[in-house]
């Protein structure tokens, strides 16, 4: 099993950063404390991380990263996810993550200016990307190195971590159509989101490879929680000609979606089918299961540090990509169309 600096920070009672410090030669680093640390690391067996020590020149040991907007929360399952991917790999790195949530009078462009001309951080993690986001634009600007979840733009010049949203709502399309399903409906999230633009298109190109007609009227912009699943799922539910199934760009909204339905006493999975996208634990364990799209959430977040610190060490030249495919997952939430 490889040992890990968490490993050894645990087995010599001391933090991750304090032993990052003392490996990678650091003078703020008590001797003592120092032989301490190096005595644990050779009792087992650690191995340094190559790319850890490569940033060792970098002076805050830390990436940045500034939640968006009051939308997204810490109990938001998937971004749970995300983040424990995140601090994860950047544990094992020896570093630390900068976490900030800008209050009501902030503008964002002052915060990452903050950063930036404080260098209280040495890259950022960028969530939530938009078309031509200004946060990209900013930190090129200033040569500052960045890594994104999500595209935006032109992808070719910037490093980010994705799933393929488009072919993975496609894939929920033709699995409602093969149970004979032709009248289908989608709740999106904001479509100034690079994320959900391409899940819509995917509900778009599905509708359309299969010879199924474009209603505009059965495509809801909500938000992102269960409450907007449940508001937008009313719309659809008290259209003239409602659909048979709804196609959600993301669980919550799907779990939201449900509740609406059962409300109105439909059976979800025989009377409706909702579908959801993410797959997060929760999804399994909603009644009926909810068939969903699973993006792997923690090693997604492993990976935006991975790429982060690989742009960082080739100074910028190196801008790695990284597309993961959704996975198909059938649970009861779906059935045959009556």
């Amino acid at each position: 099993m490889k040992i890990t600096l968490k490993d050894v920070a645990n087995a010599a009672g001391m933090s991750v950063t304090t032993v990052s410090r003392a490996l990678n030669g650091f003078d703020d680093v008590a001797e003592i404390t120092r032989d301490h640390i190096m005595h644990t690391a050779s009792e087992l067996g650690y191995a340094p991380n190559l790319n850890a020590r490569r940033l060792k020149t970098q002076r805050a040991d830390a990436f940045g990263l500034i939640v968006p907007n009051e939308d997204l929360r810490f109990s938001d399952p998937f971004f749970s996810e995300l983040l424990s991917g995140i601090i994860d790999q950047i544990s094992e790195y020896g570093l630390e993550l900068n976490i900030t949530t800008p209050t009501e009078k902030e503008q964002y462009e002052e915060i990452y200016l903050k950063y930036i001309r404080s260098r209280r951080v040495d890259g950022f993690i960028l969530l939530r990307t938009v078309e031509n986001d200004p946060r990209i634009a900013l930190l090129q600007k200033h040569n500052f190195p960045f890594v994104c979840f999500g595209r935006s733009g032109d992808a070719s010049d910037i490093s980010f971590v994705d799933e393929d949203g488009e072919t993975g709502i496609r894939q929920m399309i033709d699995h409602l159509v093969s149970l004979g399903h032709t009248r289908i409906g989608c709740l999106a999230e904001p479509r100034t989101l690079i994320k959900s633009r391409q899940r819509v298109q995917g509900y778009l190109d599905g509708l359309q490879a299969h010879g199924l007609p474009i209603d505009e009227s059965l495509i809801v912009e909500g938000r992102f929680r269960q409450k907007s699943g449940q508001e937008s799922t009313e719309r659809l539910l008290n259209h003239v000609d409602p659909p048979t199934a709804i196609v959600a760009v993301n669980d919550l909204l799907a779990i939201g979606a449900m509740s609406a339905a059962q409300e109105r006493g439909l059976v979800v999975g025989k009377d409706i089918s909702i579908t959801g996208f993410d797959g997060i634990p929760l999804s399994e364990y909603v009644t009926p299961a909810l068939t969903t799209l699973h993006i792997p959430a923690h090693e997604m977040g492993q990976q935006l540090c991975k790429n982060l610190v690989q742009v960082m060490n080739s100074n910028g030249q190196e801008r790695p990509k990284t597309v993961v495919q959704p996975k198909l997952i059938v649970r009861n939430s779906t059935g045959s169309a009556e």
